[in-house]
Order: C-alpha cells, then structure tokens, then sequence
C-alpha cells in the first residue's frame, strides 16, 4: 500500500487454504510460491488463530465453502461460528475481501445456514479475480483478470513417457458431472472400423464414490481395449499417465475453468473438451490443434476426428502457454490485492453499495 515518500509499505497477505499437504491442489502451492516471491509481501497459509487475532492487510479467499463444512454436524456448526467471527472482524477492520472466483455457482446440497454464510462472504467481497474473461461476476464489481498459471515448472522434476499411438486417456478425478460415462460408451463404438486406427483408453484417478467405480467397471466390461485404474494419482503417476496418451479426453458435463486441461497442456498433450465459449478462446490462445472442441453430446465419430487431428501437428510443437507464467501471475495478484486496499478504504470510490 503506497506510504509518504512514494514507498510501498509490506503487504499481509492472508489466504484462505492451510498448510500444503500432498493432495493440496497444485494451483494453490504455485500460487503461494509466486505471490511469496514478490518483494515487500508476507504471505500466510490459514489457520483460525491466524485469520481470527492476527493482524493483516487482505484477506484472500479461494472456495469458502470449505470454511463453513466439516466431517461431523459439530464441527461444521463450529467452524460455521468461526466464520462468521471472521467475516465481521473484517468488516470492523476495513480488511478487504479477495475473492477468486473458481467456480460459477454454490455448492450443492448445502444448508440455509452455510448459503446464508457464503453470500454474506459473496456480498462484503472487495474485489473478484476470475481465470478467465467470461467468467460472470456481479454488476459493479471490481474485478481483475488473471489465468491459471501454467504446470510445466510443477511437473519438471518427472520423466515423461514416449506416447502410445492410439492411446486417448482420462486423467484425474472421477465425478459424475465429469461424464467419464459417456467417454466409455462412445469409445466402445469407435475405432471399429477395418480401416481404423488401432486405439485403447485408459481412465485414471481417484472416484468420488464407490458406487460410480462399480458402474463404469460394468460400462467397460468386454472391451478389453479399455483399462480402468481407480487410485489417488501422485505428480509422478500423472505425468506418466498423460504423457503416454496421444490424445487427453474431458467430456465435463459442465467446464469452465478445467485445471485438468491445462495440466494436460501443460505436458505437451492435446485436449478434446466441449465446445463452448471458454475453450474456444483457450484454442485461440493455446493454438487450435491443441484444443479439439466437439459439439456434446460425445459420440464415436468426435474421438476419431480428434485424433486423427492431433496427429497432423509438426514435430516439437507445442502449446503456448507464454502468457501464463507463474512470475507474471504473483505480479498482477499482488497488484490486485493493493486495488482492494485502496477500494476499501475509499481512495478510489466504492465500486458497490457497503
């Protein structure tokens, strides 16, 4: 925050997720890293002491529903109390709200009580920073710009695999909305023809339920062109499975802003995603080749034309992904956070009603 003489004073940074720990989604340990590196900042992970007594200058939230949940009724209601103490100790202090927007709509199947929670939180935010320029954000809010970083740095330290041609792959967590289902029925019917490619699919990750598992084991059972591996993956076990794949499939019923393709990207693989306008930029950005769009719902014909079209790109190409450095992206955080400064404490004029 500007000071007397031109300086900058030291900005505390208090963000919303704890202590790293191995399955900490990569996005916020890279985060952490970047903003950390710029100079004059502090940056703290979260802890309820920490956010509740501790002083300082903006408090960054990623998904506060995690702030609200909890694995009993007692210690949801706890942490429910929590919060609320913490989201009036900001507003006394004049402490600004940052909030990324990750995700388009609430959680569901949540309570009164935690919606009333979250759109406290939502209402006395400061200023929003969303992954991509479409990303919706309420009328007269402040609102910042700044894409996922890339993973090329995260997943350096391990070897990659020479791809298996023919081999399109799923990678990462197994949800219903993910539609993981349709990519086996439609993969079943393709690459039937005589003059067809030789091809396989592998899916991987972690499901969120045991009763998915037993269903899409009974929808790949008899192809035995289709291997499932039901498994947290490591960083190792990831970059192994993407890169021996030829072609990454992501039939997400709903995608908007897809870590898993930029991972993909990120290992010098190409995606096949939905059509919409979110990915159609990305193409733009990336290059076209690098992103296959397809028109839901999936069917065989997508997942022959997709790789028939990754396989005509010229050797050593790959994806540009120039305009999302980690260094640029802990730049422009930190300046987003010293806007929220100035917008909270009047410098600049409230851009929504207090």
């Amino acid at each position: 925050m500007p000071i007397g003489g031109g300086e900058v004073a030291e900005l505390v940074v208090q963000q919303s997720f704890p202590d790293p720990r191995p399955t900490t989604n990569p996005y916020l340990i890279m985060l952490r890293d970047a903003i950390a590196a710029q100079s004059d900042v502090e940056l703290r992970t979260f802890t309820w002491r920490r956010a509740l007594l501790a002083r300082y200058d903006v408090f960054h939230v990623h998904w506060p529903e995690i702030l609200v949940s909890g694995h009993s009724p007692l210690k949801k209601l706890v942490r429910q109390a929590l919060t609320l103490g913490l989201v009036l100790k900001l507003r006394i202090t004049r402490t600004p709200i940052v909030r990324t927007a990750h995700n388009l709509d609430l959680p569901s199947g949540i309570s009164r009580r935690e919606v009333w929670l979250l759109r406290l939180i939502d209402r006395w935010t400061t200023l929003r920073i969303r992954l991509n320029p479409l990303t919706p954000v309420p009328d007269g809010s402040a609102v910042e710009t700044i894409e996922h970083g890339h993973y090329r740095d995260w997943f350096a330290p391990y070897p990659r695999r020479t791809a298996i041609p023919g081999r399109l792959a799923y990678v990462g967590l197994v949800r219903r909305y993910k539609g993981v289902d349709a990519l086996i029925a439609a993969f079943r019917d393709a690459f039937r023809a005589p003059e067809a490619p030789a091809a396989t699919l592998t899916v991987s990750g972690r499901p969120s339920s045991d009763e998915l598992a037993g269903q899409l084991q009974e929808e790949a059972r008899g192809d035995d062109r289709i291997f499932l591996r039901f498994a947290f993956l490591t960083d190792e076990e990831l970059v192994a499975a993407v890169t021996e794949s030829e072609l990454i499939v992501l039939p997400y019923r709903e995608m908007h802003n897809s870590g898993g393709a930029l991972s993909s990207l990120s290992l010098d693989r190409p995606v096949l995603v939905p059509d919409n306008d979110v990915n159609r930029l990305l193409a733009r950005e990336v290059g076209e080749t690098w992103v296959q769009r397809y028109d839901p719902p999936l069917r065989p014909e997508h997942l022959e034309q997709a790789l028939a079209a990754v396989r005509g790109r010229e050797p050593g190409d790959r994806p540009d992904l120039d305009a999302r450095s980690w260094d640029e992206t802990g730049r422009r955080h930190v300046a987003a956070y010293r806007r929220a400064i100035e917008l909270r404490r009047g410098r600049r004029g409230r851009t929504r009603p207090a």
